[in-house]
């Protein structure tokens, strides 16, 4: 496995996330335990879940999962760097009480220490914000994570959908606060398919030292070979690829961009992750594996080289928006 630093911090992680979204709703714990196990065994060090991940009632479950891994022992902890989010409501049935969700002081102290505890541990390592509060000022969000980092409750702080601007406003009223060193991460969409943070939320994570750590590096299964699978096996696409693939434009796309790698003899997911790799300021894709064979294929793609014909074929099929500010200014 090959690490690189988190953005501007001396904090070397693997240039693959493990993503947990799907511990609990769509894996068991015995299963999701094994993916964890084979993970760190594959060199993998940075794990990342939310408060929320479970769903529904189960709100909580997927920390709860991951805690119950690190009791286990053997320095899972300790060769552990984990990332978990706040912002959401966390009720069952989605009626949040007031200042039990977002990003109030009170709720960023509720929620670190309930995420402590069904995690089982005494610190998060990368605490990210998974949305944007637009009704809470960054001078309090601030205060709230100095008094955490103070307490040694987190180490790092991150930031998930946030717009170029935002990441700016962020870290410029950060800075003017002293203290924290203000935003290391950047969660956000982006993929051979939806490459719209390059027009300014790559290049404002870049100009303020985040890491970007894409997520849906497969765009919902759709970069994952979907037309080759429902041709050769019968296993036809569901959700967000079978809605897209519905789309003659799309499905057309999706059919050279299958086409192409069959000419170059590389696997459709595994490029489509390889190729994130090789995109200025991206420190690691998040993958979510539901079985140990996608955890290996995933480990695959750090080693795969794309050669510069492939690189600009993937450009042709999938173009992205251009330099910025060009791609939007004219």
């Amino acid at each position: 496995m090959k690490y690189t630093q988190l953005g501007r911090t001396g904090l070397k992680v693997s240039r693959l996330v493990l993503g947990t979204m799907n511990f609990g709703p769509q894996t068991n714990e015995a299963d999701s335990h094994a993916i964890m196990d084979a993970a760190l065994d594959a060199g993998i060090n940075f794990f990342d879940t939310a408060n929320v991940y479970g769903w529904g009632e189960n709100k909580g479950r997927t920390e709860e999962i991951i805690g119950n891994w690190f009791a286990q022992g053997g320095d899972r902890r300790d060769k552990v760097v984990l990332a978990t989010k706040v912002y959401g409501n966390m009720a069952a049935d989605g009626d949040a009480w007031p200042n039990h969700d977002k990003l109030s002081a009170v709720n960023i102290r509720r929620a670190v220490d309930a995420s402590l505890k069904r995690l089982q541990t005494d610190h998060i390592d990368v605490y990210q914000f998974h949305h944007v509060d637009r009704a809470t000022p960054f001078e309090e969000i601030w205060q709230a994570i100095d008094t955490l980092i103070t307490q040694g409750k987190i180490l790092y702080v991150g930031s998930s959908n946030f717009p170029g601007y935002k990441i700016a406003q962020a870290n410029e009223i950060a800075a003017r606060r002293g203290g924290t060193i203000g935003l290391v991460s950047e969660q956000c969409l982006y993929n051979l398919a939806e490459r719209r943070a390059e027009m300014e939320v790559i290049p404002a994570a870049q100009e303020y030292g985040l890491g970007v750590i894409p997520w849906s590096p497969l765009h919902g299964g759709l970069l994952g070979g979907v037309i080759k699978k429902e041709v050769e096996g019968g296993r036809r696409a569901s959700g967000r690829a079978a809605d897209s693939l519905a789309n003659t434009t799309i499905r057309a796309q999706i059919q050279a961009y299958e086409d192409l790698l069959d000419k170059h003899g590389v696997e459709p997911g595994e490029t489509a992750l390889a190729w994130l790799l090789t995109r200025p300021g991206v420190t690691g894709p998040i993958v979510g594996p539901r079985t140990a064979e996608q955890l290996r294929s995933a480990v695959r793609a750090t080693e795969l080289e794309l050669s510069e014909e492939l690189l600009a074929g993937l450009d042709e099929v999938f173009p992205g928006p251009g330099p910025s500010p060009e791609a939007f200014a004219w």
